[in-house]
């Protein structure tokens, strides 16, 4: 355990803030550690929104235990009971699947080949995928969890209070549903189907629930303990919470009423339903609803393809109760704002900054050379490549000593940048001719750089030549059209200026501080660059 810190209380971050509701519920309750959950349901594989859910989850753990100095516990619990509804598209052997409608996935072959069992065979996935990241949890087994008899407790408990479950349900439900509605799923004992059938009886003093197939008309007697039976969605989630005495979990918005009446559930069992945090779902672009069947989402493959796993955690780190909108668009801001957050929590180790949450409040101890991944996108468009060993030939000139084996992260990065210019900027890419103000203004950048090279390259390479060089392009727009005033009175210089060096010279309308670019690439590259661009024809549309 850690020594307590109570003035993390208060820090103004969203992890400490939820923290402190888990030291308050603890508090109360006289209890010495927390247990913090996440639920997955393993018919489908792992996916953004599983990372998400897990990674705030523990970050919310981990300032539990600097708060309070108690130890905390992550639960990945798989619901494998559920019964398989449909056959997924992404699986072959789909005619095996297909015999097994209705039944446990914890009894379904697995399609793969690969495990005894479907569920087994996602739980591994799950597993994997969660390992691959880090992660530190306890993975629980609904099939195990029932089977084993630690529900059996709870399970008698709702059987005893039957009828006050269903009216917390029943309410929700058509009249239909509402005749039919029993907290409680039986186990057909020849079939293995998972049966959605009213209770004609719950004897829980005879450990017995008495239902009858509708498709047989035979009654059957089936035990309520020992995995012959299963909770419905929201009676199992509350069954859960009641039987762990789980303190903490978050879920999505659209499980709100989900939340709620699962509370209700938990608290006519005797418990005292979890602290839950509702966070936002994802939007595209566009601001629509991400959904399978539209393709308009982002998947976890395609982020790391493109960038770093650290500044997907960047990307879900604030403001969880916000939407957000998850595409190509914001990788590269979330890797140059994890970079930046890396280094000021080098510089001081503030709870606050987002990455002292995703590196468990330490900086990585090997960062890469200060070079931001807009800077790469911008070198891999200079060079018109996909190549990292072109990208590598500038930063080899400004940093001497940085090489793929010594600097892991940025050949990492350097990797990612490439694959996004080929895929998201190289098609997309329209240059234009300079009109004769801009190449004007353009001339004088290259002339500065000229007369400037002695004084910038006598510079360290880092932050002090990249202002230099960027004071350059400054002072290179500080003429006629592109002059702003400041609020000072003095002269600045506008958009307009920027937005030209990008379209003439890389074929795009924005990028971040020139003076970064000029500082890798090299000043002969880039006044070879400005002159070759003015020679240039506009490309056709």
């Amino acid at each position: 355990m850690s020594t307590p810190d109570p003035s993390l209380r208060n820090v103004r971050a969203w992890p400490f803030e939820e923290a402190a509701k888990i030291a308050d519920r603890l508090a109360t309750r006289g209890k010495p550690a927390a247990l913090l959950e996440t639920g997955y349901g393993p018919s489908g594989l792992p996916h953004i929104g599983t990372f998400g859910e897990v990674a705030r989850t523990t970050w919310v753990r981990r300032a539990f235990e600097r708060l309070t100095g108690l130890p905390a516990k992550l639960l990945a619990f798989s619901d494998d009971m559920d019964g398989l509804r449909k056959v997924p598209d992404n699986v072959p052997n789909k005619e095996l699947l297909a015999r097994h409608i209705g039944q446990p996935l914890t009894r379904v072959p697995d399609p793969f080949g690969t495990h005894p069992s479907f569920g087994e065979h996602n739980n591994a996935r799950l597993r994997a995928f969660l390992d691959a990241f880090g992660f530190e949890y306890e993975f629980a087994s609904s099939t195990d969890y029932y089977r084993s008899g630690r529900f059996d407790a709870a399970l008698l408990r709702m059987a005893e209070l039957h009828d006050a479950v269903r009216d917390v349900i029943l309410p929700t439900l058509g009249a239909e549903r509402r005749a039919t509605y029993s907290p409680f799923l039986p186990i057909h004992p020849e079939t293995g189907v998972v049966m959605q059938v009213p209770m004609e009886e719950v004897r829980p003093g005879e450990d017995l629930l008495v239902w009858t197939d509708p498709e047989t008309g035979r009654r059957h007697g089936t035990r309520i303990t020992g995995g012959h039976c299963k909770a419905q969605w929201k009676a199992d989630w509350a069954l859960r919470w009641y039987a762990l005495g789980v303190d903490y979990e978050m879920s999505g918005k659209d499980l709100i009423d989900s939340v709620k009446l699962s509370s209700r559930i938990c608290q006519v069992l005797g418990g005292e339903p979890p602290v839950t945090l509702t966070y936002e779902l994802f939007n595209d672009e566009l601001g629509q609803k991400i959904s399978k069947s539209k393709g308009n989402g982002l998947t976890i493959e395609q982020w790391l393809d493109y960038g770093p796993p650290e500044s997907l955690a960047q990307f879900m780190f604030p403001s969880p109760g916000s939407a957000k909108r998850l595409h190509k668009g914001v990788i590269p801001r979330a890797v140059d704002d994890w970079l930046s957050n890396v280094e000021k929590l080098r510089a001081a180790p503030d709870p606050a900054n987002p990455a002292w949450h995703i590196h468990g409040g330490h900086a990585p101890a090997a960062p890469p050379p200060a070079i931001s991944y807009a800077t790469l996108l911008n070198l891999a468009g200079i060079a018109n490549t996909d190549q990292p060993a072109r990208l590598w030939a500038y930063i080899a000139k400004y940093y001497p000593g940085a090489s793929p084996a010594g600097d892991p992260l940025l050949a990492q990065m350097v990797t990612n940048a490439c694959a996004y210019w080929r895929d998201w900027i190289a098609p997309e890419r329209r240059f234009r001719a300079a009109t004769p103000e801009e190449a004007e203004g353009m001339r004088r950048l290259a002339a500065l750089l000229r007369e400037r090279e002695a004084a910038l390259m006598a510079l360290p390479a880092g932050a002090e030549r990249e202002k230099a060089l960027q004071d350059a392009v400054y002072d290179a727009g500080r003429f006629g059209p592109f002059v702003t005033k400041k609020k000072d009175g003095s002269d600045g210089v506008g958009r307009a200026w920027f937005q030209a060096l990008y379209e003439v010279l890389l074929g795009k309308s924005e990028g971040p501080r020139f003076g970064g670019t000029i500082a890798v690439m090299g000043i002969h590259e880039t006044v070879s660059l400005i002159e070759d661009a003015l020679k240039r024809e506009p490309q056709a549309a």
